[in-house]
């Protein structure tokens, strides 16, 4: 762990980590590894100023509301009007933080941040607040949701600016001695504090951010002020709260709650708000295009948030009630998938009248680990997240609802340990439609190939995961539940339909700036052909796509 902060300012006691050395991924569903078969929205951002607050505290509260959009690192960045202290590391929030570490990170304005990697791989280096120092000596922190499709364009601009910076005796610069984060973040950072020493914080920001493609919700700091900005198409949701001494901004509104604030509207988009002693400051860097992720409404956000309006949790269910309707079946009970498939079922068993109940125990405190298993342990699977109740299904016919299939492993081995449990018929129905392509704004999705929607239709998923039947809801159907008008959503997973234009030598990709990315074929949608397994057999159930 580091602590970063101006060359001016006190010294102060710096832990380093070692980092991960960044390998490329593997495009290879492994056996057991139900994690890499759900879809990961990149991170979580909150910022808070409040004059008088334990804004470290805050943040932590805030982060910990949000770590549910990413689980890889956490960290903490907090100004007292002199100085800027950035504290971070891999691991959830209650890993990284202690109250000995909150104590120590005393000031007005925080800025903190979960990642899940989807530019650069998941090393320390990597993790945020990123940060850098600029020419005169002031500090910059800065969060980013979301994922730039023009990072190798702004990368160039940054190598030009830093070279002529260089000859010229100033250049934004680490102090700290750390290696270079391989992020799009990073860049983004790297530039508004080359521009900063000129210019100002908040007029490097109006110049730069019309600049930047793709999706972001950034939330950044000085020594002395609060910044938040959302891209012109508003894919990732960005929130302002107000605190009786203070402001907050977060990702979604349920980190509000958590901490006491009261939800003042969304940041817009195309907006750069700045928040000081001066009172709170709205600019406009660009024309409002909105175009918000549907898939929020579907998995990414916590229900208990409200977007654009809409509460999620009351938009699963409707999507639930919709299932119900495009997909009928006779059955006996309905059961979720917990927890992201609860409110879904809990609307198709309103709609179809057919008895709701809990068929599947989760372990909830199953998540990542670092433990390399047995063979014996990995054939497991799924039964290290969910554990069926036999005596609700023995006998049954059961409606299945889940919030989603990327690569189909998990449902595959859910529909086999269903059936073991004595399930009679297993109907297994989606909160929505097939994800055929690849996001490029912020979700970690499945590469082409192995989206399994990608390459067969609908009835060879479901001989595929072993199902009686199978339902999505229809594209139509899931933007009906979001209340959003469909000109104002992004369903490019769903349709294919990229609002942000893509760029056309295909410099895009998780590791583009590290070098490992595979090529054009890698991260870019296209054909793919999954193979379709023979039998439902459970030994080779989480080796197949």
């Amino acid at each position: 762990m580091v602590t970063h902060q101006p060359a001016a300012a006190s010294g102060s006691p710096c832990r380093s980590a070692s980092s991960a050395t960044p390998v490329p991924p593997d495009t290879t569903a492994q056996p057991g590894d139900v994690e890499r078969d759900v879809p990961h929205e990149e991170c979580g951002v909150f910022g808070v100023w409040a004059p008088g607050e334990e804004v470290a505290k805050l943040t932590y509260y805030g982060l910990y509301a949000l770590q549910h959009r990413g689980q890889e690192a956490a960290g903490i960045a907090v100004g007292d009007g002199s100085k800027l202290v950035v504290y971070k590391d891999l691991g959830l929030v209650s890993h990284v933080f202690d109250e000995q570490v909150l104590s120590s990170l005393r000031g007005h304005v925080a800025v903190g941040h979960n990642r899940y990697s989807t530019t650069g791989s998941g090393s320390w280096e990597n993790a945020q607040p990123t940060f850098r120092t600029t020419a005169t000596g002031s500090g910059l922190a800065l969060g980013h949701n979301g994922n730039l499709v023009n990072t190798a364009e702004l990368a160039e601009r940054l190598r030009e600016l830093t070279e002529g910076a260089a000859e010229e005796g100033r250049t934004a610069t680490r102090r700290d001695g750390t290696p270079p984060a391989t992020t799009d973040s990073d860049v983004v950072c790297a530039l508004l504090a080359t521009a900063a020493a000129d210019t100002g914080l908040e007029n490097a920001a109006l110049e730069l951010l019309p600049a930047l493609r793709g999706a972001f919700s950034l939330v950044f700091s000085d020594e002395t002020t609060l910044y938040a900005a959302r891209d012109a198409q508003g894919v990732r949701p960005l929130c302002l709260g107000r605190l009786d001494r203070g402001w907050v901004v977060a990702s979604e509104t349920a980190a509000l709650d958590i901490v006491g604030a009261s939800f003042v509207r969304e940041v817009e988009p195309g907006e750069l708000v700045a928040i000081d002693a001066e009172g709170l400051r709205s600019s406009r860097f660009a024309p409002p295009e909105p175009k918000g992720c549907v898939f929020e409404y579907v998995y990414l956000a916590r229900p208990d948030s409200t977007i654009a309006g809409r509460s999620v949790h009351a938009a699963r269910v409707a999507i639930g009630r919709r299932l119900a309707v495009e997909h009928p079946v006779e059955a006996d009970l309905v059961i979720p998938v917990p927890e992201s498939g609860t409110p879904a079922a809990v609307g198709y068993a309103q709609e179809s009248g057919i008895p709701y109940g809990q068929g599947l125990v989760k372990n909830s405190y199953v998540g990542r680990t670092f433990i390399q298993p047995s063979q014996t342990i990995r054939q497991l699977g799924i039964r290290l997240k969910l554990n069926p109740l036999r005596d609700v299904i023995r006998g049954k016919r059961l409606v299945v609802v889940d919030d989603s299939i990327v690569r189909g492993n998990t449902q595959r081995a859910l529909v086999r340990m269903l059936r073991e449990a004595g399930a009679v018929e297993v109907h297994v129905r989606i909160a929505s439609p097939p994800v055929r392509w690849p996001c490029f704004y912020g979700i970690d999705f499945a590469s082409p190939a192995e989206l399994i929607a990608n390459g067969i239709d609908e009835d060879g998923i479901r001989r595929s995961i072993g199902a009686d039947s199978l339902g999505y809801v229809s594209l139509d159907g899931l933007i009906a539940a979001s209340e959003q008008p469909r000109t104002r959503l992004c369903a490019a997973c769903f349709d294919g339909d990229y609002p942000i234009p893509l760029p056309a030598d295909r410099m895009i990709g998780k590791f583009l700036l590290e070098g490992l990315d595979g090529g054009a074929e890698r991260g870019v949608a296209g054909p793919a052909e999954p193979a379709q397994p023979q039998g439902n057999g459970a030994a080779d159930a989480l080796r197949r796509p």
